[in-house]
């Protein structure tokens, strides 16, 4: 139980963050156009409600989350669900929008909190444990608040909470390849990520040919696709993981179209 309380605390931190930057925010600024393409600041508190509502029903009702599946499948363009959600909550009034966010998170972390352990939760892509869903939770408050910090042109202090995002980053590997049509490579490849306070943080074996190295904050905003490659520090040692740098990332489905090369100076070096 340790480790689901200290996930949801770091997830309680890291949808605060996010809360910080819209909390007082003027009702017509909710409109303004993030890095998204097509998203306002509504889309993106929209879509956080929207994951942490399917997030939801997930641990709480496994059978109405697989009627929700169903729907999905049924539907005339199965790839758009997700933009379709946060484009329904995004017309909400901001207090509304932001209350019930607010709420549902709070449902969420109790329901996670409750989850029997070895249980698996299901999602859109392979069942998971309830550490695995605030990890993942995580990883996703970030990156949407990451877009909110860019809009209002913050830049947001790193933390150690950044060690989940680049987990999901790092064992994403193999679904960033699957994505784009390509076979994995076989080998593990070897990841060493420099945290905020110096530490380094590592995955894979240590004599792996394929080798990632360089800040974690930077290697975080690259598998989130919220910076360009090349205005990251994020370096790769052999040809397999050259190319997975080139198409990293940490969330499900589809590809995006991530930040074009120099839209944002290098973070903390503006």
């Amino acid at each position: 139980m340790a480790e689901i309380e200290a996930l949801l605390a770091d997830l309680d931190a890291e949808s605060a963050d996010a809360d910080r930057l819209v909390a007082d925010l003027a009702t017509d600024r909710w409109a303004t156009p993030t890095p998204a393409a097509g998203w306002t600041v509504a889309h993106q508190i929209a879509h956080l409600l929207w994951t942490d509502e399917r997030s939801l029903l997930a641990a709480t009702d496994p059978a109405g989350f697989a009627d929700a599946l169903q729907e999905i499948a049924d539907s005339p363009d199965p790839l758009r669900f997700v933009d379709a959600g946060a484009e329904r909550l995004a017309v909400l009034p901001p207090d509304e929008l932001l209350g019930r966010w607010r709420e549902t998170r709070g449902k969420l972390r109790a329901a996670l909190a409750a989850v029997p352990p070895g249980t698996r939760l299901p999602w859109y892509g392979p069942p998971m444990s309830a550490a695995s869903m605030a990890t993942a939770r995580i990883m996703e408050t970030w990156a949407h608040g990451q877009d909110l910090a860019d809009t209002f042109g913050v830049t947001r202090t790193p933390t150690g909470r950044l060690r989940h995002v680049a987990h999901i980053g790092v064992r994403a590997r193999d679904f960033a390849y699957a994505a784009h049509g390509l076979d994995a490579p076989i080998a593990p490849f070897h990841v060493r990520l420099t945290g905020p306070d110096g530490d380094d943080w590592t995955w894979g074996p240590e004599e792996a040919a394929q080798r990632v190295t360089g800040p974690a904050l930077d290697f975080c905003l690259l598998v989130t696709q919220r910076r360009h490659r090349a205005d990251l520090a994020v370096r790769a040692d052999g040809p397999d993981a050259d190319r997975w740098l080139d198409i990293a990332q940490a969330f499900a489905g589809p590809p995006g179209t991530g930040r074009a090369p120099g839209q944002f100076a290098p973070e903390g070096r503006a």
